[in-house]
């Protein structure tokens, strides 16, 4: 029986697929699959782990579709009790499987989200420990940028997980699926795992922080220019506000919206001179 299906999205992802795949291939792996989604790669990647990992099953999409479909797409073949997603630029530590394992037979039937500690991978500090919302509805990564001590080591029930190394339990995810998907995939991707914890919060589950789960991290593999950042972390926040938040708050909230969004939609509309990046 798999018990954990690993979901990794690629894009031109050669310079980091085989550290990552072979993080996950040292630990052994008889209760694990792993399903490898790529977003049209143009570089040699899904060469790469069909020479090197015959055993990982591959999804060749002709377009890039986003990391939020292509997650989907393989939890539509995922077997697993449990669903790790993993960006295609991380690394696992040393035995980081066998403790999830053991983890996942103590958790509270509610749990329904585990967060690793993603450390950076260059600096030994937090990635993140989770994401965390502020009152304006800002999505934070909980521990960015500070170095991994004493108080990272603690475990504890946070917000949501953040989706470049999650683990979601299968059970969660069929409940809060919509009729965009398990990850929406509207959000081609950035604030996608902020939804799904969100979606998962308002349905009762519980995400736990296990500091003992570590794993390293690049960001940003797909090399994304900081304009579309700006425009994708806008517009996805906004989008999941309203899909998310009763919207009696989002009435009373909108005043403070105004003064934080409208400068930051000006100045991208100069930016892109009114032509924004076509997503869905």
């Amino acid at each position: 029986m798999v018990k954990i299906s690993i979901i990794i999205p690629t894009y031109n992802s050669a310079k980091f697929i085989m550290p990552c795949l072979d993080s996950i291939l040292r630990q052994g792996g008889a209760e694990t699959e792993i399903i490898l989604i790529d977003n049209a790669s143009r570089d040699n990647t899904t060469y790469l782990v069909r020479e090197n990992c015959p055993k990982v099953k591959i999804i060749e999409n002709k377009v890039n579709l986003g990391a939020s479909r292509a997650r989907n797409q393989g939890l539509a073949v995922a077997s697993g009790e449990w669903i790790f997603t993993l960006d295609c630029d991380a690394v696992l530590k040393e035995d980081f499987l066998k403790i999830a394992l053991k983890i996942m037979e103590t958790l509270l039937p509610k749990v329904g989200l585990i967060q690793p500690k993603i450390l950076d991978i260059e600096q030994n500090k937090i990635y993140s420990a989770g994401i965390r919302p502020s009152f304006l509805k800002r999505f934070h990564d909980i521990d960015k940028g500070k170095a991994d001590s004493k108080q990272c080591n603690v475990s504890s029930y946070i917000f949501g997980a953040c989706c470049a190394a999650a683990f979601y339990r299968r059970k969660m995810l069929d409940q809060i699926k919509d009729s965009h998907g398990y990850f929406d995939e509207r959000f081609f991707f950035l604030f996608e795992d902020a939804d799904l914890s969100w979606r998962g919060e308002k349905k009762g589950w519980l995400c736990l922080y296990c500091p003992e789960l570590k794993c390293f991290h690049h960001g940003n593999s797909s090399s994304t220019d900081k304009n579309t950042r700006q425009y994708l972390s806008l517009f996805n926040r906004q989008r999941m506000v309203l899909k998310n938040q009763n919207m009696l708050v989002t009435l009373l909230m909108t005043p403070f919206y105004l003064v934080y969004d409208l400068p930051r939609f000006l100045i991208l509309a100069v930016k892109f001179k009114c032509k924004f990046p076509n997503f869905k």
